[in-house]
């Protein structure tokens, strides 16, 4: 591949990630047409995941796009939907070469998009960046390759590990710049997920605040028994939906009331002492989510964890200490040994404000 390929791939890998919490269930993609090393067309995923990537740089293109590349950070897609295939998009505009990162998993593409293509003698190259895609396309991937979205799990901390003081009080253990960036994060997330404790305790509206996306992620609220303040979230179900995960016997009154107010309730299985969590992780994939963002509490931060179901961390820590007697941000994991303790590998490290923000991702 040449450095021009490579930094083609990475301006439609950047143009991807605007659709990121916007498009599901559909992948985050990007697009761009180049012509005598002249970008002529360029697109990301719309919200609601139409149009698509390759519809919108070419519409962009016109007929600029006869005789050009197109730089595509997955297989164009392959199958008649709501919109027709984007690879008859391409072959139908002209496009002599079509370079992809990544081969779509999805069973009605699955390489049919590349094998369409071909076939109409268009030069198809696979694999161009593909490590940087998959890290993009993580929520689409696992919603179709394990039934379930990507889970990234967020803890606010203490130098120490704290979540709070003894007596509850944690406004503000972070500074505003790491709050900020904490909404930034929601709205590239297709969902906020909590506990039904925290839910209790901080009573949160879970929206997007600073800004306003134009899809804005589902909120998920998981409690057994509906057991939940009813004013800030009821009120406001115009600004974002509501998604209440609950157990089997969760009152008949507490359904009532929030399926009459419009929000939409999911039943789960029980396991052991709890909600049975791969069903819920499964439940939401079913629904078209890909990427949840999950803000706690404690207890049920542990409970995601030791069921293997958070695939990233991320964590943002203050230069302050709580001690022993301040609230722990996980609860009981369980551990007699330390191989067993869930291991995760560094993927950023950085300065925000008068915090730090560490990312990490499941050890392979």
């Amino acid at each position: 591949m040449s450095s021009t390929d490579q930094r083609f791939m990475a301006l439609a890998l950047s143009l991807a990630a605007r659709g990121l919490g916007q498009v599901w269930p559909n992948p985050a993609v990007g697009c761009v047409l180049v012509k005598d090393g002249r970008i002529v067309g360029r697109g990301w995923t719309q919200p609601g995941g139409r149009p698509h990537a390759e519809r919108r740089a070419l519409d962009q293109a016109g007929d600029a796009a006869r005789g050009a590349t197109a730089y595509v950070t997955l297989e164009p897609c392959a199958h008649h939907g709501q919109t027709p295939p984007c690879a008859e998009g391409l072959i139908a505009a002209g496009v002599t070469r079509v370079v992809s990162a990544l081969t779509d998993p999805d069973p009605r593409v699955a390489g049919k998009g590349h094998a369409m293509l071909r076939a109409a003698g268009i030069t198809v190259t696979e694999g161009l960046m593909e490590a940087e895609a998959r890290a993009l396309q993580c929520g689409f991937l696992s919603r179709i390759e394990r039934a379930r979205p990507w889970l990234a799990l967020k803890l606010a901390t203490s130098f120490d590990g704290r979540i709070a003081t003894a007596s509850g009080e944690s406004q503000w253990i972070t500074g505003p710049e790491a709050r900020a960036r904490v909404h930034a994060l929601r709205a590239r997330f297709d969902a906020v997920m909590v506990g039904g404790g925290t839910a209790r305790a901080d009573d949160p509206l879970l929206t997007v605040r600073g800004f306003t996306p134009a899809r804005p992620p589902v909120r998920i609220v998981v409690a057994s028994d509906l057991d939940l303040p009813r004013d800030r979230l009821a009120a406001s179900l115009d600004q974002a939906p509501l998604w209440l995960c609950h157990g089997p016997n969760a009152p008949a009154e507490a359904q009532d009331f929030w399926h009459a107010r419009g929000a939409a309730l999911i039943a789960l299985p029980r396991s052991g002492t709890g909600l049975d969590t791969q069903a819920l992780m499964e439940a939401l994939g079913a629904r078209g989510l890909t990427r949840v963002f999950c803000e706690g509490g404690g207890q049920f931060g542990a409970t995601l964890l030791r069921a293997g179901l958070v695939d990233e961390l991320i964590g943002f820590t203050a230069g302050l200490a709580l001690g022993a007697d301040g609230r722990p941000a996980l609860g009981d994991l369980g551990l007699s040994r330390l191989a067993d303790a869930p291991r995760f590998t560094l993927q950023e490290l950085s300065r925000i404000g008068p915090d730090i923000l560490h990312r990490w991702r499941r050890a392979p």
